[in-house]
């Protein structure tokens, strides 16, 4: 069992977190609590939290690297919709495969390929 944990913004596939969540992983789903979640809020409670926050908002990049926003790590997914059939396995498989590189980083999913980022 992870101890990572997850936050997903409305964004963010709901694929994503029954895989995640059938998996053992904690998954906390913006979309089953609340509408219309406003970015910056988001990133303070998942640092609050200590959850990786899940999004395929680009803006999220804008507030981790621009503004200096503490986060406790950002997963973009930016899957094309032709393979979005792929989404859930590929998110598990980078949680599994990088697992604690995850925290604090700034990391880019596409098909085929991961971009870790970090800030300083």
């Amino acid at each position: 069992m992870s101890d990572l944990r997850f936050l997903t913004d409305e964004s963010c596939d709901f694929t994503v977190v029954r895989t995640l969540r059938a998996n053992g992983y904690d998954v906390l789903a913006v979309s089953e609590y609340m509408q219309r979640s406003v970015d910056s809020d988001l990133i303070e409670q998942a640092r609050r939290e200590n959850r990786i926050l899940l999004t395929e908002d680009k803006d999220f990049g804008w507030l981790v690297f621009a503004s200096q926003s503490l986060s406790a790590g950002v997963i973009l997914i930016r899957f094309p919709n032709n393979l979005r059939s792929t989404l859930g396995q590929s998110v598990l498989q980078l949680v599994e495969q990088y697992g604690s590189e995850l925290a604090g980083a700034f990391v880019v999913v596409q098909p085929g390929q991961v971009r870790f980022s970090r800030k300083g």
